[in-house]
């Protein structure tokens, strides 16, 4: 696989560094989580199948546990001794909480110059609000992004993904295999600086237009890819359900206009977006609230335009083209997973369903680290682990 030979220590929790690092597991690394004497909080929240939550299972399949009390000296060598030896260094503690721990990027480095060390967090290592506390939805709103979403009344709405958690993660792990190519040619690790909030404005590329072009926030009404285009809506149908036309295309409004017989309103589809085209937005809202979004998607069936039902995540999860795809997968068990997105011809991914317990492997990493059993009977004693 792809990432074999390539040896990663998580000391992230939650949800961005957790599924980053899962995602090096899918492909080959060997991912050692080093988890709080309390557990990695996602052990607990939400839903539970045989005691293990659905949460866990989709951010730690296939990697190894490991407890070690950093607030202990006996701890804190252990994790060092344990980073010397790793490729990848993971961690998403507040900026300077995991220097005051020992464990920090120089501390590292010091002990294995090649180390590609990453640090995630809100808002940066540096910066007016680098201690400012915050998850996904501060920096959502921070960035401008909960602006753009809005609910039915017209006000923001929290979104349906953990959109900073989420492309923070991606971004990380785009670094880290940059800086894991660049080390095969000079044989220097390096340090990445990932911020949630830097995420999300660096996904904001078709967004942009008048804020910098006319120095003014977008007008949704108005705007390409926020609801301004007829062709680019979300629509209610009979009995509750919702269709959506994804495609503002003049060919695509052309063919959907044509199967419902107003051709004539196919000039009020060209750009640009905005209030020009309510016409045609009021004609479908009506169209629509007569059939089932089952029946238009039959209806539409064949027609070369984009145009999906709106699905509830059950739905999703049981869609034919998500389920070949094996973006959700069935273990022994009959457990669904979410799959890997990464589909590789050659050396695929392979997703292992094991899930270690808390702290399962930290007398064996330190044995492979070359402690003793006394050692091991005297970092417990001291609290260590």
């Amino acid at each position: 696989m792809k990432l074999e030979g390539v040896r990663v220590l998580d000391l992230s929790l939650f949800l961005p560094g957790p599924v980053m690092t899962q995602m090096m597991a899918d492909h080959g690394a060997e991912v050692i989580k080093l988890e709080p004497l309390a557990g990695e909080p996602n052990r607990e929240i939400g839903p539970k199948r045989d005691g293990l939550t659905v949460y866990f299972a989709n951010t730690h399949r296939n990697k190894r546990s490991i407890q070690l009390n950093l607030k202990t000296a006996a701890g804190r060598a252990a994790a060092l001794d344990l980073a010397a030896t790793c490729d990848v260094v993971v961690e998403a503690f507040r900026p300077g909480v995991i220097e005051r721990l020992g464990l920090g990027y120089e501390a590292v480095r010091a002990r294995n110059p090649g180390v590609v060390y990453c640090s995630m967090s809100a808002w940066g290592q540096d910066g007016p609000y680098v201690q400012v506390p915050a998850h996904d939805l501060a920096c959502e709103a921070v960035a401008g992004v909960l602006s753009l979403n809005r609910g039915a009344d017209g006000s923001p709405a929290i979104p349906g993904i953990a959109g900073a958690d989420m492309l923070s993660s991606m971004m990380t792990l785009s670094a880290i295999l940059m800086a894991l190519l660049r080390r095969k040619d000079t044989g220097a690790g390096d340090y990445v600086d990932v911020a949630m909030a830097d995420s999300l404005i660096a996904a904001l590329a078709n967004n942009m237009g008048t804020t910098f072009a006319d120095k003014t926030p977008p007008d949704l009404a108005h705007e390409r890819a926020l609801g301004g285009y007829a062709m680019y809506n979300i629509y209610p149908t009979k009995g509750g359900g919702h269709l959506v036309l994804g495609g503002s295309e003049i060919h695509f409004a052309e063919a959907i206009l044509e199967r419902l017989g107003r051709p004539d309103l196919l000039e009020l589809c060209q750009p640009p977006p905005g209030p020009r085209q309510e016409p045609v937005k009021d004609f479908l809202r009506e169209t629509f609230l007569t059939r089932t979004r089952d029946e238009w998607m039959e209806f539409f069936r064949g027609i070369n335009a984009s145009v999906a039902p709106l699905n509830d995540l059950r739905e999703a999860v049981d869609d034919p083209q998500l389920r070949h795809r094996q973006m959700i997968v069935e273990d022994e068990r009959g457990w669904e997973h979410i799959g890997t997105p990464l589909k590789f011809r050659h050396e695929p991914g392979e997703l292992k369903f094991t899930f270690a317990q808390p702290g399962e492997h930290t007398e064996t990493v330190l044995r492979e680290l070359g402690y003793d059993a006394a050692a091991i009977a005297a970092m417990k004693a001291e609290g260590a682990f």
